[in-house]
């Protein structure tokens, strides 16, 4: 599966686009590590705690949307976006999105 941000696949033409698809996960960090990431907000510097979270999340909300396009017989995704919310305190929500789309090898 081709996963792009761009909306057009390099060597590759859209015959049909299949629809919207999309990924989601809500993540709330173990109480331990906000801890620590509470204590480096004080003192500055890279909240690597927080950055796991971030990037496990969003791991988790592309094979999400991935296994969606997958299901629609789609060969990529294009146009791809992420977003990023607070739930409430301590927890985040990612969600990334595009289009589920047919692709043609160009001649």
């Amino acid at each position: 599966m081709i996963i792009v941000s761009t909306e057009h696949v390099p060597g590759y033409e859209v015959v049909e686009a299949l629809g919207i698809v999309k990924g989601n996960t809500v993540r709330a960090k173990h109480v331990g590590k906000d801890v620590i990431g509470n204590l480096r907000s004080m003192v500055g510097g890279k909240m690597k705690e927080y950055e796991e979270m971030f990037l496990e999340a969003r791991d988790d909300a592309e094979k999400e949307m991935e296994a969606k396009a997958g299901e629609w017989g789609a060969d990529a995704v294009v146009g791809i976006r992420y977003s990023s919310s607070s739930i409430m305190s301590g927890t985040s929500e990612v969600m990334v999105f595009g289009t589920a789309v047919k692709l043609q090898k160009k001649e």
